[in-house]
């Protein structure tokens, strides 16, 4: 954790003071792609296919990001209802459960990262047809007819697809039995790339927070106003998260991820929506970026709070099919 928060301080000290580190964000989705591939190839693939079969951790998952979530979101939007470009900013982020990092982050906890990649592509379909009609209904039809699948499909192609081939065919080249040189040197892969997350998760979060601070500093007075909207947000979506895992009676790696998948957002996949919505005056980007922001302060602590609110073997599973092989994984 003293590793990320390193990388968080430098990301704002390099921001601060270097006026071309806004050049930055060219690195951040790349390091992302090298970030998911790296933990890609942490998981099992042969479980995948019994992960999405898992209709309880399904069901769990679609009912905190598709259900609880919105009306969370609408409560906790009211105070800021009369600063358009705040409210959609907040609304579109906070809609959208991430399918990248989340799995990294998941992983690190104990998570079920399986469990979240098998759902991954459900979870970019009901984003997709979720925000149109709510940003529709709190910000009128000049918002909800702006928003444009394909920043969904550009980000679920080279975020998730790329990585998750690129993963596979390693580990089945790995495997490869007759031909020994491709197999040894699809192992040093591996394992090299395995070995390499900590720093390419520290690549990340330096590169957001260096690439969007100037432009946060510029407006943060109005910024600020959102900042506690974030906040709580974590602050809900935490517990909802393992008391649904609980009435799911999942065991506690699937539970997890369940809060892991509720509270982090797909803020770098909606980013090119901000920037095409013409509202509060180009403010509705900065207001995703602010959330990126919050939400990476939020994962380097969750991912040492969450194992300790969800400890082995203290959540009860209704059968053997929601854990994730050890009783207390």
């Amino acid at each position: 954790m003293a590793l990320y928060l390193g990388a968080l301080g430098a990301g704002a000290l390099l921001g601060w003071l270097v006026p071309a580190a806004d050049g930055l964000a060219a690195v951040v989705e790349p390091a992302i792609a090298l970030l998911l591939f790296a933990t890609f190839l942490t998981v099992p693939f042969r479980t995948i296919g019994a992960s999405l079969r898992d209709v309880r951790f399904l069901v769990t998952v679609l009912a905190v990001n598709v259900v609880a979530v919105p009306v969370v979101v609408l409560l906790i939007t009211r105070p800021i209802a009369a600063e358009p470009g705040l409210l959609v900013g907040a609304v579109l982020v906070l809609l959208a459960p991430c399918v990248d990092y989340v799995i990294a982050f998941c992983r690190i906890a104990g998570g079920a990262a399986d469990r979240l990649l098998a759902v991954a592509p459900v979870l970019m379909v009901a984003q997709t047809l979720l925000i149109p009609p709510v940003l529709l209904l709190v910000a009128g039809p000049a918002v909800g007819g702006t928003v444009d699948p394909g920043p969904f499909v550009h980000a679920f192609v080279v975020l998730i697809l790329l990585p998750l081939g690129a993963a596979v065919s390693v580990q089945l080249l790995a495997a490869v039995r007759g031909a020994p040189t491709v197999a040894r040197t699809a192992a040093v892969v591996g394992r090299t790339t395995e070995g390499a997350m900590v720093p390419l998760m520290m690549l990340v979060l330096l590169a957001v927070v260096a690439s969007q601070l100037r432009g946060i500093g510029d407006r943060a007075g109005e910024l600020l106003i959102v900042v506690p909207v974030f906040v709580v947000f974590v602050l809900l979506m935490l517990p909802l998260g393992i008391v649904a895992g609980r009435i799911a009676g999942l065991r506690p790696a699937p539970t997890r991820a369940i809060v892991f998948s509720g509270v982090t957002r797909n803020s770098l996949v909606v980013l090119p929506l901000a920037l095409a919505i013409p509202v509060g005056a180009g403010i509705v980007p900065l207001v995703v970026v602010t959330q990126t922001l919050v939400e990476l302060v939020a994962m380097v602590v969750l991912v040492r709070l969450v194992p300790v609110l969800v400890p082995a073997r203290t959540v009860p599973a209704r059968n053997a099919e929601n854990g994730t092989g050890d009783p207390g994984a």
